[in-house]
């Protein structure tokens, strides 16, 4: 997160917190005022106690507002970031409609708003859409516009994952690994990729990079698979029950996968894929039913 983006988030916080206190002194006035009213005669002009309720209803609503323009600030620099129809886009490539989101891409990029998240977006719907060649150019032209971001080479791994060039994936993730070493998705990725491309020791490495940051529950789920097995295999019982817990915890994470295979449906990753959601849904089973037993 850049410190621009940071400064904009503190100043939601801040504003939402000073949106609550003033709410908290209006009601709390408001209370005074009417207990006061109960014994004494109400006064022709406003008590003290009356002007700070009023002033912490116009500090609450004030501060409410300026949320909402902070937060309509924060979204519009995020289309901005994203460039217009990504979205769009998005919700197209969900829904399976891989020809009209390349359409709409193309005609975003010849406009002028070239991003690395685009250019990821328009990799994986060629891929999808089986133009595997304008997959592999898009790929590339994301790295030699944006050498030094990460999702470029994330953009390049995708590619190559789609052509079932795990070796040469893994090699490009590593480039990103190295650009942006606190990124748990990037090591994850990895670790998925060596997997597959039979490279099970470096694999486990990058899992257990990964694991040291919070990832959402999409990745944690696969990763914490591996480490279980793995830590099973080793003799490391603890590591492998906490392993396996964040797994159980994490399982919803597979409804993500499941919905990227109709996509992937046909394609050697795409078998790949859904044989270990298979696993992972066996192993989480098995797990949970060895609990059970036990109590």
């Amino acid at each position: 997160m850049s410190l621009r983006r940071l400064i904009a988030w503190i100043a939601v916080f801040i504003s939402v917190g000073l949106a609550a206190l003033g709410l908290v002194v209006f009601v709390l006035g408001v209370v005074i005022e009417f207990a006061d009213g109960m014994t004494q005669p109400l006064d022709p002009y406003l008590s003290p106690v009356a002007q700070l309720s009023l002033a912490g209803l116009c500090l609450s609503a004030s501060m409410i507002l300026l949320g909402f323009l902070l937060v309509g600030i924060l979204l519009a620099r995020q289309s901005r970031q994203y460039g217009a129809g990504y979205g769009e886009a998005y919700r197209l490539m969900q829904k399976l409609q891989f020809p009209q989101a390349i359409q709409l891409m193309e005609r975003v990029l010849a406009g002028g708003k070239i991003t690395p998240d685009l250019l990821m977006l328009l990799t994986s719907a060629y891929a999808y859409n089986g133009q595997l060649a304008k997959a592999q150019e898009t790929a590339d032209r994301a790295v030699q516009m944006f050498p030094g971001n990460a999702g470029a080479y994330m953009t390049l791994a995708n590619g190559y994952r789609m052509q079932a060039s795990y070796g040469e994936a893994a090699i490009a993730l590593q480039t990103a690994a190295q650009i942006s070493p606190d990124q748990p998705i990037i090591w994850a990725e990895l670790g998925f990729v060596q997997q597959l491309a039979g490279e099970h020791a470096s694999a486990i490495e990058s899992f257990k990079h990964a694991a040291l940051y919070s990832m959402p529950s999409m990745y944690s789920v696969r990763v914490n698979y591996y480490l279980s097995r793995h830590f099973s295999k080793t003799g490391e019982r603890e590591q492998a029950a906490a392993a396996t817990e964040r797994m159980i915890t994490t399982s919803h994470g597979l409804d993500a996968w499941k919905s990227t295979l109709r996509a992937l449906e046909g394609t050697a990753y795409g078998s790949l894929l859904n044989y270990e959601i298979e696993q992972i849904e066996q192993a989480i089973a098995e797990s949970e039913m060895k609990t059970q037993l036990q109590k």
